[in-house]
């Protein structure tokens, strides 16, 4: 046993240990494949935040997973790049999606993106309000559901963070600790937005 132990590579040992848990592995494994993965996120999004992004999503994903890992060809490297190929597939699912919505916002005032892009008037105005009502709703969505509530009564119920605790009955810390966390991460999902605490 300990012979074959021996026999095994490098790259080996590094992901049993990673797929047994050990937090140096990961990290290890984090530095040697973050390039590559990175590399691959911006060669298809084109767009440096976007594959930052990805490339932290990719590695938090391969952590979680590591239970699910099995040797095969190519090795660690080969999954933890099926898994970006999976992630940057997503971000341009997400990307698609954003432009249809931004369609639809734009129909809804009874203009075309294109049209409402050169006139720059009230048509463009309202488009990018529903837009922006539309990407919020999908990301509020996404949100653990104390901070949902909190954003959602903020947003849609115009209170201060002083009535949502009174009407929730969560400690006005709490409250405030849920809107930071969330404005936080819709910040990173929303970049144009920038909602403000009450």
């Amino acid at each position: 046993m300990d012979e074959a132990m021996d026999e095994r590579t490098p790259e080996e040992y590094l992901a049993a240990g990673f797929a047994a848990g050990d937090e140096g592995c990961m990290e290890a494994v984090y530095r040697r494949w973050r390039p590559l993965v990175h590399s691959i996120a911006y060669r298809f999004l084109g767009d440096e935040r976007e594959a930052e992004d990805v490339t932290q999503q990719v590695f938090l994903a391969a952590w979680h997973g590591r239970l699910r890992y099995r040797p095969g060809p190519g090795g660690l490297g080969a999954w933890i790049t099926g898994i970006t190929r999976h992630k940057v597939a997503d971000a341009l699912e997400a990307r698609t999606r954003r432009a249809r919505a931004a369609a639809a916002a734009a129909a809804a005032v009874g203009a075309s993106p294109g049209t409402a892009g050169r006139t720059g008037g009230p048509a463009l105005q309202e488009a990018e309000q529903v837009l922006d009502r539309v990407l919020v709703l999908g990301e509020l969505a996404r949100l653990p559901s104390e901070q949902r509530r909190v954003l959602h009564l903020a947003f849609y119920g115009d209170l201060t963070q002083t009535q949502i605790a009174d009407r929730t009955g969560l400690p006005l810390g709490t409250v405030k600790s849920h809107m930071r966390r969330a404005l936080h991460r819709l910040r990173r999902s929303l970049p144009s937005a920038e909602p403000a605490t009450r």
